[in-house]
């Protein structure tokens, strides 16, 4: 909140304005919060001790790159098998994941039904899981072969 009697009101006309010597202040930029007179008064100790203090360093990959992993575990997967199943084929609920949103099946838990589950990826433990349950995953890389 500005005031009347604030210290630079205060100082008018003393040439230093409280600072002493002309030369004492000077070179140093504003004081507080940040890391003033790298490219001045403070150089020297930038050569000496934070050689790499400026410039980019590292890589970032672009957000267009990452790929957006949905994730679902087979134990999961077994306790709402009947809200997911569409339809039944041979006995065995037959679970569309890609049409959920779902991108890959992990081998979380345990699952007891018989699942016939279409994915567009899934780890090894999910693959022996299903198939030690007498399912079966169809993934788009066996898809594309037959």
């Amino acid at each position: 909140m500005p005031h009347k009697l604030r210290k630079t009101r205060k100082k008018r006309g003393s040439r230093t304005q409280g600072y002493g010597r002309v030369g004492q202040h000077r070179d140093q930029g504003s004081k507080p919060n940040r890391k003033c007179g790298r490219h001045k008064a403070k150089w020297s100790y930038v050569l000496r001790y934070e050689p790499d203090y400026f410039g980019k360093h590292g890589f970032t990959s672009p957000k267009s790159l990452r790929q957006k992993v949905k994730a679902v575990n087979v134990g999961k997967l077994d306790e709402s098998a009947e809200k997911f199943s569409v339809e039944k084929e041979s006995g065995k609920l037959f679970v569309d994941l890609e049409s959920l949103g779902f991108t890959k099946l992990l081998g979380t838990g345990k699952i007891s039904k018989p699942l016939i589950v279409k994915v567009p990826s899934c780890s090894k433990s999910a693959a022996e899981k299903v198939k030690q349950a007498s399912g079966q995953i169809l993934t788009e890389s066996q898809e594309q072969g037959e």
